[in-house]
């Protein structure tokens, strides 16, 4: 149970923080930052599987694998843009914390005309 795991940590982490912001507030933010780093090199252990699915489907599925590709690199984009923006909100800094978020959306953007052009050129051709 991984779940499991990883719940008690954050909890831990999330308690031995408030109990130092009354004394020192600076440490509070390196406990939450270090039990974050700890949380996202767990998940990070999971792309293996992550990655034998996406093999898996390019093999079941007559797509390009170009295109699988890019959904994954999206999903990472979103998590990885998401894991920054909260611990720059959470140590008070959201103006950092929102221009990451705007900058991984418009990364994603960038990243999908390849396959919104594809789209354009399908519904054109049916046209």
């Amino acid at each position: 149970m991984d779940i499991l795991k990883i719940a008690v940590l954050g909890i831990a982490g999330a308690l031995l923080a408030i109990l130092l912001r009354k004394e020192k507030p600076e440490y509070s933010i390196f406990i939450s930052l270090s039990v974050c780093i700890c949380i996202f090199v767990y998940i990070i252990t999971k792309l293996s599987t992550i990655l034998e699915f996406a093999k898996k489907l390019e093999e079941a599925l007559p797509v390009d694998s170009r295109y699988i590709m890019l959904l994954l690199k999206m999903i990472g984009i979103t998590y990885i843009a998401e894991f920054a923006m909260n611990i720059c909100k959470d140590s008070g800094y959201a103006a950092i914390g929102n221009q990451i978020e705007i900058f991984a959306k418009m990364t994603i953007l960038v990243i999908s005309i390849p396959v919104l052009t594809v789209f354009l050129e399908t519904i054109s051709s049916m046209i």
